[in-house]
């Protein structure tokens, strides 16, 4: 077991060392649409990548999940057939938020041996979400 600080010691290692290894900019929180965010995540159980609409607006959050929804079988066949779809997602903080995404299970933030698998998962999806938005973010706010 870790404590918080080592924890956050850990987390940081990891970031740090992900950035120094892909010189790429992500577009991550700079797509353009406030409510609309390209996401990595790695905590102790898994590793994520996806879409992130992040709004309490009851209108404009059904609004872009919809719009994702309507684009599901090319979503799938250009980024992966194990996309997730979730209107509901609940984060660590207890936000709830709709998430697109995929997800690497048996990993952990905290073993260093599973890192290298979540660089190679990040360097091969993220891409692949970028690509989609760009192709489609016309769509998507339209």
């Amino acid at each position: 077991m870790f404590s918080k600080e080592e924890s956050k010691q850990i987390r940081q290692e990891f970031w740090t060392s992900f950035g120094q290894r892909s010189l790429r900019k992500w577009i991550l929180y700079n797509t353009k649409i406030k409510e609309v965010n390209l996401k990595f995540h790695f905590d102790n159980k898994k590793a994520q990548v996806g879409f992130v609409i992040d709004t309490s607006d009851e209108i404009i959050k059904p609004y872009y999940f919809e719009k994702f929804e309507s684009l599901k079988t090319i979503m799938k066949e250009e980024i992966s057939e194990t996309l997730v779809f979730d209107e509901f997602y609940e984060t660590e903080s207890g936000k709830m938020v709709g998430f697109i995404y995929i997800e690497l299970d048996n990993v952990s933030i905290h073993n260093k041996k599973t890192w290298e698998k979540v660089y190679v998962f990040f360097e091969t999806f993220m891409p692949k979400f970028e690509t989609f938005f760009a192709a489609y973010k016309d769509f998507l706010v339209g």
